[in-house]
């Protein structure tokens, strides 16, 4: 073997080698970033819950939803700067700057001292468009999707803080003995992502620069004036904007409609926002094995049906069922458990059950398994002894009482399998930018990564305000179905539009015979 095929051996290699490690640190920095970015749900809630602040829900509202809304505007022009600079120098200028107000967050005392470092935090959230367009750069095209897709498991963070961030508050304060200890917090989270800046600046590379020259903004920004970008927006805005807003908004699901405990809320929220970013790996995986369009088709259509079936509420319903009416007219004669006499003439009715209302909640609460609705039907006679009864008349009312538990472990279940799903789908949306916009993924995916973040501040706002105007839960739901059917629908015209202008012959006789099928 020559010295040259050695040489581009030993680079290869010595390539690969270094790919995965930025990809290692990439991965862990987003972790880092992502858990500074989602604190405020946590501490927000705990600092009011404890009385050291007097916010009001709008003010709570705000604060939580202020990093959110600068993570994601600094998301495009991040994505510009590490395309043009690279993301070795970016990606740790923003672990140092978001260091600052995190560090300052724990000397707040006032609102709009705590609002002002609030969106400093949401600098946090800009490593993602930065760490994208670096981790893209070390791998091959057929490799991309599995490399974002790890990349993105950094989503992990929220989880991390949602669950770890109570306990370290416990720990701090001792119980709620010293509730002025949680200003020891942003100093612990500061601390971390100055030591992850200071890891990914010495364990990672700058990636070799090209001798051409640089490539001008306007370069840049063009193409993301293509529908298809806007579109790979709103994929985008549904899958990764409804897990940000449900990695908030679960934890009131779960307080409102099930009752639970603060701590228990928050773990189960946990439960959904782990699954879904570990999963991302396994969108990347199956994006680049089966492409980024079938992935989508899945993720859409799978994301559709259990929006769908968690629309479904808890209910506790009377109905009017099928009453008994009189054959012929005449005089009451008799009314007893079970039977009505008009006349000579006797009419049998089902009696009320003895599995009253309060009887089927005491055997929800012992048993705790009820999954499937339960359906009791009744009559209640409507006439008394001696009245006068016409032909037709209705002599006992029909009732129906339908009682649905809509059990909990159900609807985890449920909510686990939509957040496996998102997190498949963040993957397949980044890898759909990797195919068609390779030499500008910072500016592409810096506005994805906008739409999709402006999806997580705009979603818990939307969820609320259905709330107030409707007064019922589950309109979140409808509102998640309604963006996944439409993402869906805008998917398949697009194909259906390809398959015309690219095979036209083909279409034309898959039609045809459709319509000979219809025959």
């Amino acid at each position: 073997m020559s010295p040259s095929a050695n040489s581009m051996d030993f680079n290869a290699s010595e390539n690969r080698r270094k790919g995965i490690q930025v990809l290692t640190l990439n991965t862990l920095a987003f972790g880092v970033c992502f858990a500074c970015w989602m604190l405020n749900g946590v501490l927000v809630a705990y600092l009011v819950d404890a009385n050291l602040f007097a916010w009001d829900e709008g003010q709570m509202g705000l604060l939580i939803a202020s990093p959110v809304l600068i993570g994601s505007l600094g998301r495009l022009p991040i994505g510009m700067l590490t395309d043009r600079f690279g993301g070795r120098p970016v990606y740790t200028a923003i672990l140092l700057v978001s260091a600052v107000p995190m560090y300052l967050l724990g000397r707040a005392d006032s609102f709009a001292t705590f609002l002002l470092c609030s969106f400093g935090i949401g600098i946090a959230g800009t490593s993602f468009a930065s760490g994208i367009a670096y981790t893209s750069v070390w791998f091959k095209k057929e490799q991309q999707g599995t490399a974002l897709g790890l990349f993105g498991m950094g989503n992990i963070g929220a989880a991390a803080t949602a669950f770890g961030a109570p306990l370290l508050l416990r720990a701090l304060t001792q119980h709620g003995e010293h509730p002025e200890n949680w200003r020891i917090l942003p100093q612990i989270y500061a601390g971390a992502l100055v030591a992850m800046a200071a890891l990914f600046y010495l364990l990672t590379f700058p990636r070799a620069s090209s001798k051409a020259a640089p490539t001008p903004w306007a370069r840049r920004l063009a193409p993301l004036v293509t529908l298809r970008v806007w579109r790979f927006g709103l994929y985008y805005f549904f899958v990764f904007g409804g897990f940000v807003a449900l990695s908030q908004w679960l934890v009131l699901y779960y307080l409102n409609v099930y009752s639970m405990t603060l701590a228990l809320a928050g773990l189960m929220t946990a439960a959904f926002s782990m699954p879904a970013a570990l999963t991302r790996a396994l969108g990347g995986w199956l994006s680049d094995r089966y492409g980024a369009r079938r992935v989508m088709y899945t993720v859409f259509g799978v994301a559709a049906l259990c929006c769908g079936l968690l629309i479904v509420p808890r209910m506790d319903v009377y109905s009017p069922g099928g009453g008994i009416l009189a054959t012929r007219a005449g005089a009451v004669t008799r009314v007893e458990d079970e039977v009505i006499v008009v006349g000579d003439k006797e009419y049998r009715f089902k009696p009320r059950p003895g599995l009253t209302q309060s009887a089927i909640r005491s055997q929800v609460n012992e048993t705790k398994t009820m999954i499937w609705p339960t359906f009791k039907s009744w009559h209640e006679p409507s006439v008394h002894v001696g009245d006068s009864v016409a032909k037709r008349q209705v002599i006992a009312k029909g009732i129906t009482h339908i009682y649905f538990q809509a059990n909990v472990w159900v609807f985890s279940a449920i909510i686990l399998a939509l957040g496996v799903t998102l997190g498949i789908g963040m993957a397949g949306v980044y890898k759909y930018i990797a195919d068609y916009f390779p030499a500008e993924m910072g500016a592409v995916g810096g506005l994805v990564g906008v739409i999709g973040g402006l999806g997580g501040f705009f979603g818990p706002l939307l969820f609320g305000y259905l709330l107030k105007a409707t007064g019922i839960w589950i309109t979140c739901w409808m509102l998640l179905l309604a963006a996944a059917l439409g993402c869906l629908v805008w998917l398949h015209t697009v194909v259906q539009r390809m398959m015309m202008r690219q095979v036209p012959a083909l279409m034309a006789t898959m039609e045809a015979n459709e319509g000979d099928a219809g025959r």
